[in-house]
C-alpha cells in the first residue's frame, strides 16, 4: 500500500559523508514492491560499535545475535533488510542471519561477529535465504549511494525518509555525527523502539561509546511512543570510524567528551522525534511535559500513561480540549498523585489548577492551539522535583487503515 507523506514530515537534511563509511542499497524483494529494501554499510577496519536493543522476550535472531556482537566492540559492516522482520522464525531465522553474516564476512575478509544484521517488517515469516543471498550479492557490488537512499531502503510503513546531523568540537578537531532511522508503528519506549543507525568519524573507545549511547537512549528513544507496542526487532547501533584523527575518547575526563555526548544526545533526540512525526496515521505531534512528581522515574511513567492513552490521543485528533482525559491518565499511572494538587495546561494555558477548573477559563485559545500540528500538554503534580518529557502523536482512523492492510 502506497502511503502519502505524513503531514508532520520534515525534509531530509543535508548530511556530510562520514569517512570510513560506504553506503549501498539493493532490491531483494522481501515484499511485493519495486524499491530498494536492503541497505549495506561497509565500515573501515577498527570501527567501534555500540548498541541498544529491544527488551522484548520474543526478539528476532538478529537482535539476539547483535546483543552478543556489541560486546566485542568492533564492526566492519551493517546489513538491514526491510519487509520481513525474521522474528518468531526459530532456527530457520538464525540460519538466514548466519548465511548473511558469512557472505559479507567472506567478501570483506573479516570475522562474522563484525557483521551486524537487522531486519524489519512482517513477523513470523522466515527470511527467504535465496532472496537474502541474491540481495546481499547485489548490494556488495552496487554503486555507492547517499544517506537519503539508505534511509528510504530501511523503511516499511514509513512515509518519509528520516535523517539527522550534529557535530562537536573535540579540542581543535571537528567531528560529524549523522543518523538514519525507520519507525512509524509498533513504537513504544522499551529501549529504542525502531531501527536506527548512527555514524561518526570520531575516535572513541567502544566501552565509552556504549555508555554514551545508553545514556542518550534514556533521554530520547525511551521517551517516545506511538501506539504502546514494542517491536521484536528494535535496534539502535552507533558506529565510530575514528577517521577524524582525534585522541580517542575513553571517559568524561577526556577533552571534548562532554561536547560529543551532547551532540550524540541531540542527534538521538532529532531521530526519535522524527519517528513520532511519522506515527501511523498521525496528524499532530504532541509533547507531554510532567513536573512536580516525586521522582524523574515517576514523572516518566506518568507522562507515558498520558501519551499512551487512546482517549487522550483521540481527543487531540478531534481537537477537543478534554483535560478530564488527562486527569484520568494521570490517575491510572500507578504513581503518586494528589487530585487536589494536580494542574493541567494545553499550549501553556492552564485549564485546571490545584484540582479545580481555572475560574473564568476561556477555552477559545486552547481550541486554537489544538488546531495546530504541534501540541503541548503540561501536567504539574505539586509533589516534588521530578520531571520528564515524552513525545507522541494523535490517534486517527489512518492508524487502523494502515495496520489492517499491513501484510498485503
Amino acid at each position: 500500500m502506497e502511503l502519502d507523506a505524513s503531514p508532520l514530515a520534515l525534509p531530509f537534511p543535508d548530511m556530510p559523508p562520514i569517512p570510513g563509511v560506504t553506503l549501498r542499497v539493493a532490491l531483494a524483494r522481501y515484499k511485493n514492491w519495486d524499491r530498494a529494501d536492503l541497505t549495506y554499510a561497509e565500515l573501515a577496519e577498527g570501527t567501534a560499535v555500540a548498541g541498544v536493543f529491544t527488551q522484548s522476550a520474543c526478539a528476532s535472531s538478529e537482535v539476539e545475535l547483535g546483543r552478543e556482537q556489541v560486546k566485542q566492540g568492533r564492526a566492519r559492516a551493517l546489513i538491514v533488510n526491510a519487509g520481513n522482520s525474521n522474528a518468531f522464525t526459530g532456527y530457520r531465522g538464525r540460519e538466514a542471519v548466519d548465511q548473511i553474516t558469512a557472505q559479507v564476512a567472506d567478501h570483506l575478509g573479516c570475522a562474522t561477529d563484525q557483521v551486524f544484521v537487522s531486519s524489519t517488517g512482517v513477523i513470523g515469516v522466515p527470511l527467504p535465504k535465496d532472496k537474502a543471498r541474491a540481495g546481499v550479492a547485489a548490494a556488495l557490488v552496487a554503486e555507492p549511494c547517499n544517506w537519503e537512499d539508505a534511509a528510504r531502503a530501511i523503511g516499511t510503513t514509513d512515509t518519509f525518509a528520516k535523517g539527522a546531523h550534529a557535530s562537536a568540537m573535540l579540542g581543535d578537531t571537528r567531528v560529524e555525527l549523522v543518523g538514519i532511522i525507520k519507525g512509524s508503528g509498533m513504537i513504544a519506549p522499551d529501549m529504542a523502539t525502531m531501527l536506527g543507525y548512527i555514524f561518526t568519524d570520531a575516535a572513541i573507545e567502544p566501552g565509552f561509546l556504549q555508555e554514551l549511547l545508553t545514556q542518550a537512549n534514556r533521554q530520547t528513544f525511551s521517551c517516545i511512543t506511538v501506539d504502546g507496542d514494542t517491536s521484536t526487532s528494535d535496534t539502535v547501533l552507533a558506529f565510530a570510524t575514528g577517521a577524524a584523527g582525534n585522541t580517542p575518547l575513553a571517559s568524561f575526563d577526556d577533552p571534548g567528551a562532554d561536547a560529543f555526548a551532547a551532540a550524540l544526545t541531540d542527534l538521538c533526540r532529532q531521530l526519535a522525534q522524527l519517528v513520532v512525526r511519522d506515527g501511523e496515521g498521525a496528524s499532530k505531534f504532541i509533547a507531554i511535559r510532567v513536573s512536580g512528581a516525586v521522582s524523574e522515574e515517576s514523572a516518566h511513567r506518568i507522562a507515558l500513561s498520558v501519551a499512551n492513552s487512546p482517549l487522550v490521543k483521540t481527543a487531540i485528533a478531534g481537537e477537543d480540549a478534554n483535560w478530564g482525559r488527562v486527569v484520568m491518565a494521570v490517575g491510572k499511572a500507578g504513581e503518586p498523585a494528589d487530585r487536589d494538587r494536580l494542574s493541567i495546561a494545553f499550549g501553556g494555558i492552564w485549564t485546571a489548577k490545584n484540582g479545580l477548573p481555572v475560574e473564568g477559563y476561556d477555552e477559545a485559545p486552547v481550541a486554537a492551539h489544538l488546531k495546530g500540528k504541534e501540541i503541548d500538554i503540561s501536567v504539574e503534580l505539586g509533589l516534588g522535583d521530578g520531571s520528564a518529557t515524552v513525545w507522541t502523536c494523535d490517534l486517527t482512523h489512518g492508524y487502523i487503515s494502515i495496520n489492517a492492510d499491513y501484510r498485503s
